[in-house]
């Protein structure tokens, strides 16, 4: 085969194809993840718990005073879930954890697989394709198919982490050192708009239900499976876009098998003590991810809890971070070529621990304060990551770009469980969502400290790569 051709021409048209991903995939993000499916799949949970306890009750009677038959039939209200009794509020909670834990598992064997086989394109094309018919089949989740929602979720959500994989190991072969930032915050820009965009759709739906003749469950189902479908069509631009790159042949042949990968996280995770400067970068972005993963998941229950605010501020607030967090990401990308990129991190884990601190002091009902913490939020959420990314994507040997981003993949979705920890202990011991919010400044501090002695330039050469003229 003849040379890739890796003109400024070829690469921009490349790194717009690549932005699309992003704006495909945010969609499941927003729609299923952050809003509908949990509000949603519960109830069908109570359902069928429901048929099962209380056959003589309406079942729409009984979902709403569910809570209340539990407490007088506390051996009662439990759904099987593989031969186990699961509460169904809990249900939602237990299929998230074992999204999590397969992501560990697999993630790492995606990443060695998309290097050492150099199929990265067809491989992101499966995993969003599963991803996304997994999705559409969200539609048929009603009665009492919770199981069926459970492992719709499942199947989706790992296919999403598998494609992000593939999908940001492809930044470093698509953009120069010194593009590296821009690129990465524009793809993180151009994400917020289109999950916010297809989200603002769905609400329009979900809340004009009645006028439109639509019950509300199927207004929610019809808004989860836009989710999939969007993630279907968008998904062709990349796939056009994006080429593969060859892989050298004894790195072709070197894993043939799962067994393969797992020797070859084994090989990755030993072979990081040789960076230990890539280390400490990535356990700092551990820190201080883990704080904002915790302040975003717990954002609603603060706004309902702490501040007393009812569902539609806390819908429009989210709908509001998506679009502001457009600009923030580009903002913040702008700023770090002004300043370096290090730099611009520091001062956003500054912006962050500010936050959390004016949390304390947010009052009750304040719609409007709220807003504005959401809003300080949005400007420095898609930076951070975005940045975090580009930085991580420069002390990373060249040829091993999947392995380690499945590293920082598996960071992102399973250190949020020690952040998750820390607001149950502090709610347990305090019973207050405001100081269960200020314990993140532990991670935003700690990580800012991390960050601030990580030595990117020695960092970056060790890897084997070229230090960009700002960093």
């Amino acid at each position: 085969p003849g040379a890739l051709d890796d003109s400024p021409a070829a690469r921009r048209r490349e790194q717009r194809g690549w932005y699309l991903y992003d704006w495909a995939n945010s969609a499941f993000y927003t729609t299923i993840i952050s809003v509908f499916l949990g509000p949603y799949l519960i109830p069908v949970a109570k359902t069928a718990a429901c048929a099962q306890d209380f056959p003589g009750m309406a079942s729409d009677q009984c979902v709403a005073t569910f809570d209340d038959l539990v407490i007088a039939n506390p051996g009662l209200g439990y759904v099987d879930v593989l031969g186990a009794d699961i509460r169904p509020a809990a249900f939602f909670g237990l299929i998230m954890t074992v999204a999590v834990l397969l992501q560990i598992v697999f993630l790492p064997i995606v990443g060695a697989l998309a290097d050492h086989t150099g199929r990265k394109r067809e491989m992101l094309g499966g995993f969003a394709y599963i991803g996304a018919l997994a999705t559409m089949g969200l539609y048929f989740v009603e009665g009492d198919r919770y199981m069926l929602g459970g492992v719709l979720f499942v199947v989706a959500n790992l296919a999403y982490g598998s494609s992000v994989v593939v999908y940001d190991s492809f930044l470093p072969q698509i953009s120069t050192p010194a593009e590296r930032d821009t690129v990465s915050s524009r793809g993180w820009a151009i994400g917020y708009l289109g999950g916010g965009l297809l989200l603002a759709l769905n609400l329009v739906l979900y809340l004009q239900h009645e006028s439109l003749g639509l019950a509300e469950g199927m207004a929610v189902r019809i808004s989860m499976m836009s989710a999939g479908l969007w993630w279907a069509i968008f998904t062709i631009v990349p796939l056009l876009r994006l080429r593969n790159r060859p892989v050298p042949a004894h790195e072709s042949t070197a894993l043939r098998s799962a067994g393969g990968s797992f020797r070859q996280l084994g090989r990755t995770l030993a072979e990081l003590r040789r960076y230990p400067l890539t280390l400490l970068f990535l356990v700092a972005y551990l820190v201080y991810n883990d704080g904002v993963q915790t302040v975003i998941g717990n954002s609603a229950a603060f706004a309902s809890e702490a501040l007393k605010l009812d569902r539609t501020v806390q819908i429009s607030a989210i709908l509001m971070v998506q679009f502001v967090a457009f600009f923030g990401a580009l903002l913040l990308g702008r700023l770090a070529g002004i300043f370096g990129t290090k730099r611009t991190v520091l001062a956003s884990l500054v912006v962050w621990t500010a936050i959390v601190v004016v949390a304390m002091f947010v009052g009750e009902r304040q719609a409007l304060q709220f807003y504005l913490m959401a809003f300080a939020i949005a400007i420095v959420l898609g930076g951070t990551q975005a940045l975090s990314r580009s930085l991580f994507s420069q002390v990373i040997p060249k040829g091993r770009e999947a392995e380690y981003f499945s590293l920082l993949q598996i960071s992102d979705k399973g250190s949020a469980f020690i952040g998750s920890l820390t607001v149950t202990v502090a709610l347990q011991l305090t019973n207050s969502y405001r100081i269960a919010i200020v314990s993140m400044i532990i991670f935003f501090v700690l990580g800012f400290v991390l960050l601030a002695l990580t030595n990117l330039p020695k960092a970056i050469r060790a890897a084997g790569n070229e230090v960009p003229e700002r960093i």
